[in-house]
Order: C-alpha cells, then structure tokens, then sequence
C-alpha cells in the first residue's frame, strides 16, 4: 500500500474530506407554506428503527417550518439535476416557490405534510424522534416511517459535495462481499 506524506491543512476545511452521503433535498410543510432547502449535513443513525440526522441552520427557511411541523421529506436527487440543487441552494423559500420556480412536482406524502419531490431518485418521509438537540446544535434526529424508491437505475448517479465549489459523482462499485460476516452487512 502507498503511504502519504503529510502536511498541515486548514482545520475548517476538513469537512472536504469527510461529507460521505449525497446532497440530499429536503421538502417542508407547515400551516400552508412549504419549501426546498438542499443540504449536504446528515448522517445515519440506526438502521432499526431507520434514523437519521440533519444539520439545519436557524438561518434557514426551512428551519422554522421543519422544527414546527416536526416532518419532513428527505429526497435524493441524481446527477442531472445537479444545476436543480444549487440553484435551491442559492435561493430562498422566503421569496419564491421553489418547487414551481425550478419546474419540481409536488407529490402527496403517505405519512407526513411535507410533499416528495418527484424527480428524485430516492424520498425518506420523517418524523422527529428526538428535537434535544435542535436549539443548540441545528441537529434533527429522524425516524424514516416511509421510503420510496425509484427501480432504476438500481444505482443512481448522486451528487456529493466537496467544498468551494466542488462536486464528486458516484461512481463505479467495488464489492467486497465475500469479505464480510454475514452479520456485518
């Protein structure tokens, strides 16, 4: 194996490295307003019950209809709607529908106010499981209480971001499988 030399790197920066998932957007609802945010902090929690987290600023518009309602939709765009996801990120809910703005469906959720978004790939409806950590860290813990996902491609192009600017695609798949426990998939 290669080894690396070494230097010293910006402390702020290490994110660039670090944000594993794909870009995701998020949709919301809330006595008659709803939104799009696009967001690049959220991880995995547990796998059962299914929970996640996400980062959300109080800047945000989308925060105040998220931390009211205590739902939302987590969608995963693919790649080609990638220009789609920045332009939700450089603009705000406050000042125009983006769902209509940018040419999105809104579809009817099964278990939450919050709508899917329709052309992405993959939409988590959620529920709050735990809002300890919404006032001093923006940290939404999520219980997914429904999935829907697209059947093909089977493994979706998605965004990832890197920082500046800067984005990664997924790409091809390397398994391993047969290294694995069986209890460790």
């Amino acid at each position: 194996m290669r080894r690396y030399r070494k230097f010293d790197y910006p402390v702020d920066d290490v994110r660039r490295f670090l944000e594993p998932g794909p870009v995701v957007l998020i949709s919301s609802a809330w006595k008659g307003q709803r939104n799009i945010m696009t967001l690049g902090w959220h991880m995995v929690l547990e796998f059962t019950p299914s929970r996640l987290a996400t980062m959300i600023s109080t800047g945000n518009h989308s925060f105040e209809l998220i931390r009211r309602s205590g739902e939302c939709v987590i969608n995963v765009p693919t790649a080609e709607m990638l220009d789609t996801v920045i332009g939700i990120g450089n603009s705000s809910g406050v000042e125009i529908d983006k769902f209509a703005h940018f040419g999105l469906d809104a579809v009817a959720a099964s278990e939450v106010a919050a709508p899917l978004i329709a052309q992405c790939h993959a939409s988590f409806e959620c529920r709050l499981a735990d809002r300890s950590q919404i006032k001093k860290h923006g940290l939404f813990i999520w219980e997914v209480v429904k999935a829907h996902v697209a059947r093909a491609p089977k493994l979706p192009r998605t965004v990832h971001y890197r920082g500046d600017g800067q984005f990664m695609l997924s790409g091809d798949e390397v398994s391993r499988r047969r290294l694995f426990k069986p209890e460790m998939l």
